[in-house]
């Protein structure tokens, strides 16, 4: 059924900007448990009480236009959109639906964000607006909502994008990529899984090869009738929803009925079905109109200009300065800039250039970035994985973990005891690194060849099935079998893999 049809999507994600007052009050946006406790008059819309723009708001909001290449309107202006619900005491939402901070933007996505078919998208965004957030509303049963306003007046942006999206996964990897390219320039402190960043979906599908539809949608013609799904919160809620509505809009038409302009929630318990909470407001419904009490916002262009040039790198440029300058792979570069919001990537970055300095070297960085990027993301990684550990830099400070790797590479440990040292240093070990190689005798001593030949003499005794499969089938897999049943000897502390290889090959297959 889905090849007959096209799907097209556009996104509102409404973001939490990284400030310390709210929109128009001077009121705290600090965390608090204590609900109503962080409130000035006009939050809750107190008579008499007027709007105060918090200069500070602009700062994130111009950061996160930029990043997304937005062109910056030097002068703009605020709106009331009317709208009556318990969120909302004052029975309007300041916005700025007319003349918007920025505008006509874009972002990228290509095969590194996990698109259906690894094809470059490019995201319009028809613009980006300063925007107050609604209290918080929670069912208590079915005739009891308590409301905190904490929340009421928090300084949003709303990002627009034009309906470019035609696939459920792509419409969640642009959001999944908005989101980091937030954090990356500071613009926000919280995304979708602490409910600083939510989203709303359009829904429109059309028969493939039918541009005569009836319907627009920010200027693109030919379209089927949209439908909106508000607030979801997870990038799988983002994906499961698109599912279901494109779903119940083609067996809609395919029944001979008509979509209907309609507002339709998702939730997580359902996720095979959109449910409709009401009939879409139109632009006459909102009535929207300048609000009478702001005047409006003048940006200079030197400080837009300032911004330019200090923002933070965007994910993907980090990606490739990874890349070129530590000599990493893709993956293990984009791993580094996801993971602890960059903050894993920055302590990779201290520990290569301990390392260098431990190693009194003029080294260049992709010399020994994929050695410490792999301790840092495998062997780290899997002793905070073990026991569900939160990431912090104090947990092994990065002039420990260079000390180690130091050791490492000069020869005077092995892998293995590198790993046992690393995991005494994860356990609280306070022992300097030298000191605890002397003192469990980790010191890496060669074994005589000698006593490979015996240790390895001992193990083919125990595998002869194994030795024959070498030697007479030539199944060299079984040869790892060996080495490693040796690694698990008490003297493996003194071996060397490729010491050991050769042994085994000398004895079995009489190479030299």
């Amino acid at each position: 059924m889905l090849d007959d049809w096209e799907l097209t999507v556009g996104i509102e994600v409404h973001a939490q900007l990284n400030t310390s007052r709210k929109l128009f009050s001077s009121a705290p946006t600090a965390s608090t448990s204590s609900p109503n406790s962080q409130l000035a008059p006009f939050d809750i819309a107190v008579p008499g009480s007027q709007p105060v723009l918090q200069h500070g708001v602009i700062i994130p909001a111009l950061r996160a236009a930029l990043a997304l290449d937005c062109k910056i309107q030097l002068t703009s202006s605020f709106d009331r959109k009317h709208y009556f619900y318990h969120d909302q005491p004052a029975g309007y939402q300041i916005t700025q639906y007319y003349q918007p901070f920025a505008k006509d933007g874009f972002l990228k996505l290509n095969a590194d964000d996990d698109l259906p078919d690894d094809k470059e998208i490019v995201v319009g965004i028809k613009q980006v607006q300063l925007e107050q957030d609604t209290a918080r509303s929670q069912e208590q049963d079915s005739e009891t909502t308590l409301i905190d306003f904490n929340r009421s007046g928090f300084a949003l942006i709303e990002i627009i994008s034009l309906p470019d999206l035609h696939s459920p996964r792509a419409a969640a990897a642009y959001v999944r990529k908005l989101q980091g390219l937030l954090f990356a320039v500071d613009a926000v402190t919280t995304g979708m899984e602490e409910g600083g960043l939510r989203a709303d979906v359009n829904v429109s599908v059309r028969r493939k090869g039918d541009v005569q539809g009836n319907f627009s949608y920010s200027g693109i013609e030919g379209l089927g009738q949209r439908t909106e799904i508000k607030n979801l919160s997870t990038f799988k809620g983002i994906e499961e929803a698109i599912k279901a509505e494109r779903d119940r809009q083609i067996n809609v038409i395919e029944n001979g009925g008509t979509v209907e302009a309609e507002t339709r929630g998702w939730a997580a318990t359902h996720p095979r079905e959109t449910r409709r909470l009401r009939g879409k407001e139109g632009e006459v419904d909102y009535r929207y109109m300048p609000d009478p009490d702001l005047p409006p916002l003048y940006i200079h262009y030197s400080l837009v200009d300032r911004l330019k040039t200090t923002l933070p790198p965007s994910p993907e440029k980090l990606v490739s300065m990874l890349m070129s300058d530590y000599g990493l792979s893709n993956n293990d570069a984009g791993t580094l800039c996801a993971l602890d919001d960059g903050e894993r990537m920055i302590y990779f970055q201290e520990v290569v250039q301990e390392l260098i300095e431990s190693l009194n070297s003029s080294l260049p960085r992709n010399a020994v970035g994929q050695l410490v990027a792999n301790w840092v993301l495998h062997e780290l990684g899997a002793l905070l994985s073990s026991d569900d550990q939160q990431w912090s830099k104090d947990i092994v400070p990065a002039s420990q973990l260079a000390a180690i790797l130091a050791q490492f590479s000069l020869g005077k440990i092995t892998g293995a005891s590198a790993k046992v040292i690393l995991k005494l240093k994860y356990s609280g070990d306070e022992r300097s690194v030298p000191n605890i190689i002397v003192e469990e005798k980790l010191h890496f001593q060669s074994l005589s060849d000698s006593k490979y030949e015996t240790i390895a003499r001992e193990i083919m005794e125990q595998y002869p099935r194994h030795v024959e499969d070498i030697r007479e089938r030539k199944k060299m897999g079984k040869l790892q079998f060996l080495m490693g049943q040796m690694f698990r000897h008490p003297d493996r502390g003194s071996m060397k893999p490729q010491e050991a290889e050769k042994v085994f090959r000398r004895l079995i297959l009489g190479e030299e």
